[in-house]
């Protein structure tokens, strides 16, 4: 007989698809800035080498978001190794922005990416965090449903 505990290579799938999922969420972000702002001045093409230093980028961040600074962006408050994640992660995306030319070298406009990615780390904070309450609720319902059927079933036996 199988327990239900998840075994180490699902457990290992889970926080591997988590991180995959949060790297296509944050290169999506990230794209979405850097195709306004091209569009702002005047070009209407994306330059296919960034958006790949951008999203292997947005894979090793994912890494040290999760390893480093214990998933902050899904975690049940905002404490200082939390916050500490924000800003280092949101340091980092600035600096490749910098050094790799995603934005021209423009230091206002990459301190607006650095705006925009707290903003965005926080919503998906909140979205997590409502997430988990909507689950909550559900398996509370869902056990509630579950004694109620199991009631039944022992007073018919009797």
């Amino acid at each position: 007989m199988r327990d239900n505990k998840l075994s180490l290579w699902e457990r290992y799938l889970t926080r591997e698809i988590g991180i995959e999922f949060k790297a296509c969420l944050y290169f999506f972000a990230i794209l979405f800035y850097y195709s306004v702002y091209r569009i702002a001045v005047g070009r209407w093409d994306a330059d296919i080498l960034h958006m790949a230093e951008m999203i292997l980028s947005c894979y090793a961040i994912c890494y040290v978001q999760v390893f480093l600074f214990r998933n902050f962006d899904e975690a049940d408050s905002l404490g200082p190794v939390e916050i500490a994640g924000i800003l280092v992660c949101t340091a980092v995306y600035g600096l490749l922005a910098y050094f790799l030319g995603w934005l021209d070298m423009n230091i206002p406009v990459i301190l607006g990416l650095a705006a925009y990615l707290i903003v965005t780390y926080l919503c998906v904070y909140f979205i997590y965090k409502t997430k988990r309450r909507i689950d909550d609720k559900q398996l509370n319902e869902d056990l509630r449903l579950f004694k109620i059927d199991h009631e039944k079933v022992q007073d018919s036996g009797q």
